[in-house]
């Protein structure tokens, strides 16, 4: 890039926040799993909304592209420089502008963390139920970007069902105040959906509006074996018959995930006294002082046992015990790159057709590769399975890995077959936007073109993404 941009771009933020340096740019080039590695000559962080529409509205008149990033934890590479875009980092717009407990909403900017804001939530005593491994780094601009889901969707919704308004700097750097803290607003076309899920292709956001919830009063939480994923499914369709809207949460779980888990997690073990094939963890929560969940769930895994669905059951019987639990299910996908390669694929289908789904992908990608382990896991309650496979043992690393695009490729195949999707809730990003013709209509991608087209025209904004 030419010197003097460079320095005009610089010039809006100051010194102290344009990073040239080599070093200081790395961590923004490389994604968590390694599989990208970009280049950029410049990273940007601005500190205010002024300044973000002063870069695009420069980026813009100079056709210069432009890569936003948040906590650098997104799992498709959207986030990544791949030929040496500017990078503008939203880190520094971290600030809780407001939390309005009487209207259960708080005002976010886009570099504020998840986990903050669920302890501004918790301050006056509410929930924001997004709730994800990367947390602790992850920033709600992003997971806004990415409509990421989670482990409350069955309860909550993904993240576009959480937000009410957004404010975004345009491709022009012309900023929409879309801020609105309202549950009704019929006013013509709702343009907040257009940014949530579009993965910076079409503005930035630079802040949000979004909801809270009563904080849960009572929670009962279970660890419980089953024998196959067919199991699962009863066992929930069960759950969520007599609990209702009270079933919170209903994750499945395979053995040789627990296996790795307890192998590289300090702390955490194993919640029943044998191993079992498979396993699922049940949550139900209630705001209601005094709601009997832990009666309420006894009698949901009694019946189940009754019927042979349920094998062993482990109820939480302290608020520790449930988080233990939980930290099992939340390290299972941290702990599979400690096993060697893994190859990654985060799908869904209908909730009925997981079972069959799982049994035959696991069939196929294991005649593929004699000796791979699968690691299949995720949110069963509402279709979606990260359909994991780490290398056999033994094997090289790079030679599995090199499988990455057949196995992607047969579970994918699969999954359409059963009118699934082939990404979840991590996105399209880079890393499946050559999939797209395949998967939409030709209608479909003529209509995300022409808004593409008409929000960024000179298609500054995270070229090569999506679309």
């Amino acid at each position: 890039m030419d010197p003097d941009l460079l320095a005009r771009f610089a010039q809006i933020v100051g010194d102290a926040y344009a990073i040239i340096d080599p070093a200081e740019i790395a961590p923004h080039l490389i994604e968590r799993r390694d599989l990208y590695h970009g280049t950029s000559p410049l990273v940007l962080r601005p500190g205010s909304v002024d300044e973000v529409a002063a870069i695009l509205k420069l980026a813009n008149e100079t056709a210069t592209p432009i890569v936003p990033q948040g906590g650098n934890t997104g799992l498709v590479g959207a986030q990544i420089p791949h030929n040496g875009e500017v990078v503008l980092s939203l880190t520094r717009l971290n600030a809780i502008r407001s939390v309005d407990p009487d209207n259960d909403t708080m005002t976010v900017e886009a570099g504020v963390v998840l986990d903050e804001i669920h302890k501004a939530a918790d301050a006056v005593d509410r929930f924001f139920p997004l709730s994800l491994g990367s947390e602790g780094s992850c920033q709600i601009g992003g997971n806004l970007s990415t409509n990421a889901g989670g482990t409350a969707v069955l309860a909550y919704g993904n993240t576009r069902a959480l937000v009410l308004g957004l404010e975004v700097v345009l491709a022009d750097g012309r900023i929409w105040n879309g801020l609105r803290a309202l549950r009704k607003d019929n006013t013509g076309y709702d343009l907040k959906d257009l940014f949530v899920g579009a993965e910076g292709t079409l503005g930035v956001i630079t802040a949000a509006v979004i909801k809270l919830f009563p904080k849960p009063s009572e929670t009962a939480t279970a660890f419980v074996a089953i024998q196959d994923p067919a199991g699962a499914l009863k066992l929930f369709a069960h759950a969520r018959a007599k609990a209702g809207s009270q079933l919170t949460a209903c994750e499945i779980l395979p053995r040789i995930g627990l296996e790795f888990v307890f192998r590289h997690a300090p702390g955490t073990r194993d919640p029943l006294a044998e191993a079992y094939p498979w396993y699922v963890l049940v949550e139900l929560s209630s705001p209601l002082e005094g709601a009997d969940l832990d009666g309420l769930m006894q009698a949901i895994l009694e019946d189940a046992f009754e019927d042979g669905t349920v094998l062993d059951a482990a109820l939480a019987s302290s608020t520790q015990q449930a988080l233990d639990f939980w930290q099992i299910r939340l390290m299972m996908s941290e702990v599979q790159r400690l096993e060697g390669g893994s190859i990654k694929s985060d799908v869904s289908v209908p909730v009925g057709k997981v079972a069959e789904m799982l049994e035959r992908g696991i069939e196929t990608v294991s005649a593929m590769i004699p000796g791979v382990r699968p690691v299949p896991f995720g949110h069963l309650g509402d279709g979606n399975i990260h359909f994991n496979f780490s290398q056999p043992e033994g094997a090289d690393r790079e030679a599995f890995m090199a499988q990455w695009g057949p196995v992607t490729d047969a579970i994918d195949d699969l999954v359409m077959e059963f009118g699934g999707s082939i990404s979840a809730e991590h996105g399209i990003g880079f890393m499946k936007r050559h999939l797209m013709e395949h998967i939409k209509q030709p209608v479909e991608l003529e209509l995300m073109r022409s808004i593409k087209a008409t929000l960024d025209p000179k298609g500054i904004l995270n070229p090569g993404k999506v679309v």
